[in-house]
């Protein structure tokens, strides 16, 4: 083959693949902005399946989603500066305060990081608590997730539920293995007392913070305040 021939060869293979490549990115690009909308509203749902879970449809009328604003990691959360910003969801009732939805992490479970989200209602006491991921082990210490706690007519997580500061003080929010008000299963005490102290601290957190978390612009970022 001739040096001409081969390189009208390579000219030729190098325009095929050109054309390939742009037609497959044209079809990839339709494709997903075909199908963002459907996968956009997926997730919406899906997100929004979760806070149904701790917040009742009927106490509020506004779109939690999109009036949110972002936490910066702070260790009342059980978040440290290598976790990305939390996002908190506002609910609103007629334009008054509801309650607010947001993640907080348990970091000393049994098989490392439980991760919860929670809601705190405007009258500061917890609306509810659900276990969002954890490696706690399987039979033992994975009562904390309602889906697997043997008691379905009335789950452990549920004993938070309607509870605040002036209910249980912040000293008992441990298990009553440790002094607290909160019971636990035997044999699996430390998937109990994770969870109960990690939900302790993000209530403190939600009642010392109530009216700023309301009333920061929203999808603005709410800064850790420094120590002196």
């Amino acid at each position: 083959m001739s040096e001409l021939t081969a390189l009208r060869v390579a000219l030729r293979t190098a325009l095929i693949l050109t054309v390939f490549t742009l037609v497959f990115t044209t079809l990839m690009a339709t494709t997903y902005r075909a199908t963002k909308p459907a996968i956009d509203a997926s997730t919406e749902a899906e997100k929004m399946k979760l806070v149904d879970e701790v917040l009742p449809a009927a106490l509020y009328d506004n779109a939690p989603l999109a009036d949110f604003i972002l936490l910066a990691p702070r260790p009342e959360l059980g978040l440290d500066e290598r976790d990305d910003p939390v996002r908190l969801l506002r609910a609103r009732k007629a334009g008054a305060a509801a309650a607010v939805v947001f993640e907080a992490v348990a970091a000393d479970g049994y098989g490392g990081k439980i991760r919860l989200i929670l809601a705190v209602g405007a009258d500061n006491r917890v609306l509810g608590v659900r276990v969002v991921s954890h490696k706690e082990t399987p039979g033992l210490g994975d009562y904390i997730e309602p889906k697997k706690d043997r008691n379905k007519a009335a789950p452990w997580i549920r004993q938070f539920d309607a509870l605040g500061f002036e209910d249980i003080p912040l000293a008992a929010w441990k298990v009553k293995k440790d002094g607290g008000h909160f019971d636990a299963r035997a044999g699996a005490t430390i998937s109990a007392r994770a969870v109960t102290q990690a939900v302790g601290r993000a209530l403190q957190f939600a009642v010392a913070n109530r009216d700023k978390l309301y009333a920061l612009a929203a999808q603005s970022v709410m800064e850790k305040e420094s120590t002196p």
